[in-house]
């Protein structure tokens, strides 16, 4: 008995019609195109984000891109491809009261800032490569949460983290009148910084001892930073972190990936917003 004849066979025993059989077998044996283009894309934003991207994020890439997806399909989609974000959970920080009564806590936890080279945070973290310790120096622009300066030493001093502010204050044009939040770290508090913030016509402010809510935004970078991005056993050397580094604050972050402050935007996109809508008007 030939493949037809058993197939016809088989659909008389259950009373089925050929032609609805041959019509079914053809439909799974055509590809979903658009289906499939989608899976790859959905991989592919998740791998740009080393496996930190949820189901929110990567709708929001999608939605950017021209995609018309929800949030569930993209949960599916994540679900069939077997990928998991691996975003942590809360934590906890401690309070504390004590400000340094020369450097006052002028910034107050007032993080919504409405316009740009008006209020940046700073701070440090440390980051291993080449078999010992790194430290990292990053500016964050409040208005939409854009890096604006970075830099990476050997050595946590203030010479790091005047490095990463002369780097904002050149990229963003030497902008004057602008407050400078940080934590109460001995490299802020130095002379040599000081200088360099008189020079540049800025105003400190400083974070109460002990408590990070106060410098909060910058918490949330670093956390991001090495959750998402950093390898779990660090770089094989000084010259490999600072170009991954470099590409995830200055690209990855600013540019690609979603903000919740900003409504599901990334930081420069959400500062150019308002200068496409002039455009168009």
């Amino acid at each position: 008995m030939g493949e037809q004849e058993a197939i016809e066979t088989v659909c008389d025993v259950f009373d089925v019609a050929s032609s609805s059989y041959y019509e079914q077998r053809q439909r799974r044996s055509t590809i979903d195109v658009e289906r499939t283009i989608l899976r790859i894309k959905v991989n592919e934003l998740f791998s740009d984000s080393r496996s930190s991207a949820g189901s929110r994020s990567i709708m929001t890439m999608l939605q950017e891109d021209g995609y018309t997806v929800g949030r569930f399909k993209v949960r599916r989609l994540m679900k069939e491809l077997g990928l998991v974000s691996k975003q942590p959970g809360s934590h906890a920080y401690k309070t504390a009261t004590v400000e340094r009564p020369d450097i006052p806590n002028v910034l107050k936890r007032e993080f919504e800032v409405a316009t740009p080279n008006t209020v940046w945070c700073g701070d440090i973290t440390y980051i291993w490569a080449g078999s010992r310790w790194h430290y990292l120096a990053v500016v964050l622009d409040l208005h939409k949460r854009r890096v604006v300066g970075w830099a990476l030493s050997a050595k946590p001093d203030a010479e790091l983290t005047i490095k990463a502010l002369a780097m904002a204050y050149e990229q963003r044009g030497r902008p004057q009148n602008i407050m400078f939040h940080s934590d109460q770290g001995s490299q802020y508090g130095s002379r040599n910084f000081r200088q360099r913030l008189w020079r540049y016509r800025m105003v400190q402010s400083m974070s109460r001892r002990g408590n990070c809510w106060d410098n909060a935004p910058m918490e949330r970078l670093f956390r991001s930073l090495k959750t998402e991005w950093v390898p779990s056993t660090g770089y094989v050397s000084k010259q490999e972190a600072a170009k991954d580094i470099s590409y995830y604050l200055m690209k990855y972050y600013n540019w690609q990936r979603p903000h919740s402050f900003n409504d599901g935007l990334a930081p420069a996109k959400a500062e150019n917003q308002p200068k496409i809508l002039s455009g168009i008007s």
